[in-house]
């Protein structure tokens, strides 16, 4: 297993501190704030063994392990900070679309039905071409973001 050596200049050391004191921050900076001062092997820390830091913290071991090794590979400021999770693909839902839908959405409901369902809504786009794929969950999020009525029957 590598071992990760942390050692922190005079500035990353007082900016741990600091949010360590003062501010308010999320719980993961201020959870690798104390990691990483407690691991400090330069001359402003005292090293704690890993166990030690984790018992204290009630986290993993690993997750110490895991601080260290990003700090030591990206470096200080991306291992203080939340890492940004890629999205998985390209967003499905732009303006053009959601326009679209708003129009459907508040057009006349098809034949037997009352007003439209979201699964419908998500098939007609389809049918209509306007995307290859949607999900009924998707249309949910874009009518709910533009508060949007299905066209109930008590409008207004």
């Amino acid at each position: 297993m590598v071992r990760y050596k942390v050692t922190l200049t005079k500035e990353e050391h007082e900016e741990c501190r600091d949010v360590l004191s003062k501010g308010k921050h999320s719980s993961q900076r201020y959870r690798n704030a104390c990691v990483l001062i407690n691991t400090d092997e330069g001359p402003y820390g005292q090293k704690l063994s890993n166990e030690q830091i984790a018992q204290v913290l009630q986290i993993n071991p690993k997750t110490v392990e895991r601080v260290k090794q990003r700090f030591v590979e990206e470096g200080f400021d991306e291992c203080m900070d939340r890492k940004p999770y890629p999205r998985k693909g390209p967003k499905k839902a732009d303006g053009d679309f959601e326009a679209h839908l708003i129009a459907l959405s508040c057009s006349e409901a098809p034949e037997g039905y009352a007003r439209w369902s979201l699964r419908m809504l998500a098939d007609k786009m389809v049918e209509l071409e306007y995307t290859d794929s949607i999900s009924h969950e998707t249309v949910r999020q874009v009518l709910k973001k533009t508060k949007s009525n299905r066209g109930g029957s008590k409008v207004g």
